[in-house]
C-alpha cells in the first residue's frame, strides 16, 4: 500500500521507519527536509506539499505538535483537503483537539473522503520499538480495513468509537498520567522529609497494593461495576488515612494540595453518610457534578480482565 508520512519529528519519524520496514512504500513531507533525509535514503519520495502528498498515497498519516498546524495541513491552501477524493484516507495520529478533528472529517467526507482520528501512547522510545498503542475513532470498516497497516508501526490498535473518540481518550489518558505525577511528588517529599530514605520508600511504594496492582485493572470492583455497599477498604478507615497524611505534612510544612483535595472529596462522601462505604464511593461525587453515570456490568469486566 502507498502511505503517505506528514511530520517526521520526534514521534514520526520513528513511525514512519517502521512502515517503511514493514515493506509499505511511503511518500513524506516536513517543514525541515532534513528531518526526511533517512526516509528518503531508505527509499521513500519527497513531496513538496500536503496535497501532493495526498495526491500520490491511498492512505495519509499526519504526526504533528498542534491542532493548528494539524489544520493547516489538512485544510490549508496547500493542504491534503485540496487532493482529497473518494477512496481516500487519513488518519491523524496527533495528539490533537477533538472539536478540530471533527471539523476536518466533515470537511473531508464532502469530497468522499474518510478521516480517523488516531493517536497513539508509548512516547518516543514506544515510536521507536513498535511498541505502541493506537486509539482510532472514526469509521469502523475503515479500522478494520486498515488494522494491518496500522500495525507497521505499533502493537496495539485500539478501535474506540467515532470520530473524535482517539482523541478524547488520548486526553484523558495524558490528562490522568500528569495528574498521578503530582500526587506521587507529593508523597516523596512528605515521605523523604519524613525521614525515609527514597529508594526505601520507592521500593516499599512498588511492593505495597497499589504498586503491585495495574492501575487501571482496581477500577473494576468498585468504581466501574457501581458495588460500593460491600466495602474492601471502608470510606471512615480511607478517610482516618489521608487526614493522619495531611496532618503530618502539616506539621512538616510540606504542602500537598492533591492530597488535601482528596481529603476534602472524602470528607464530603462522609458527610453524606457513607462511611460504611467502600472508600472509592467518594468518586460518585463527580459523576453527581457532572450529571454522568459509569456504570458497566461486573461480568464484562471479568471478561475484559481476562481476556
Amino acid at each position: 500500500m502507498k502511505a503517505g508520512f506528514i511530520g517526521l519529528g520526534t514521534m514520526g519519524q520513528h513511525m514512519a521507519a517502521n512502515l517503511q520496514a514493514a515493506g509499505h512504500d511511503l511518500v513524506v513531507h516536513d517543514v525541515r527536509r532534513a528531518a526526511a533525509e533517512p526516509h528518503l535514503a531508505a527509499g521513500a519520495v519527497w513531496a513538496d506539499t500536503p496535497a501532493e502528498v495526498m495526491a500520490a498515497a491511498d492512505v495519509v498519516f499526519t504526526s504533528l505538535p498542534t491542532p493548528a498546524v494539524v489544520e493547516e495541513v489538512a485544510l490549508g491552501p496547500s493542504g491534503l483537503l485540496q487532493s482529497a477524493q473518494q477512496g481516500k484516507v487519513l488518519f491523524d495520529l496527533s495528539t490533537n483537539s477533538p472539536t478540530t478533528v471533527r471539523q476536518i472529517e466533515q470537511a473531508f467526507r464532502a469530497k468522499g473522503a474518510v478521516v480517523c482520528d488516531a493517536p497513539v501512547s508509548g512516547g518516543p522510545s514506544g515510536a521507536r520499538t513498535r511498541k505502541l498503542s493506537v486509539y482510532v475513532g472514526g469509521d469502523r470498516d475503515t479500522f478494520d480495513s486498515h488494522r494491518d497497516l496500522l500495525s507497521g508501526f505499533s502493537d496495539e490498535q485500539l478501535y474506540v468509537g467515532p470520530i473524535g473518540s482517539g482523541t478524547v481518550v488520548k486526553l484523558a489518558h495524558n490528562c490522568v498520567g500528569y495528574m498521578i505525577n503530582v500526587a506521587i511528588a507529593e508523597v516523596f517529599t512528605l515521605g523523604v522529609r519524613g525521614g525515609v530514605d527514597p529508594l526505601d520508600l520507592w521500593h516499599a511504594l512498588r511492593m505495597g497494593s497499589v504498586g503491585r496492582r495495574r492501575t487501571f485493572d482496581a477500577l473494576a470492583t468498585q468504581f466501574l461495576s457501581h458495588s460500593f455497599d460491600v466495602p474492601a477498604f471502608s470510606l471512615r478507615l480511607a478517610h482516618k488515612d489521608v487526614g493522619l497524611a495531611t496532618e503530618f505534612a502539616r506539621e512538616l510544612g510540606i504542602p500537598m494540595r492533591m492530597a488535601g483535595l482528596t481529603f476534602a472529596e472524602m470528607t464530603e462522601a462522609l458527610a453524606r453518610g457513607w462511611g460504611d462505604r467502600d472508600s472509592r464511593v467518594a468518586m460518585l461525587l463527580q459523576e453527581e457534578r457532572t450529571g454522568v453515570h459509569i456504570e458497566i456490568p461486573a461480568e464484562t469486566l471479568r471478561q475484559e480482565l481476562n481476556g
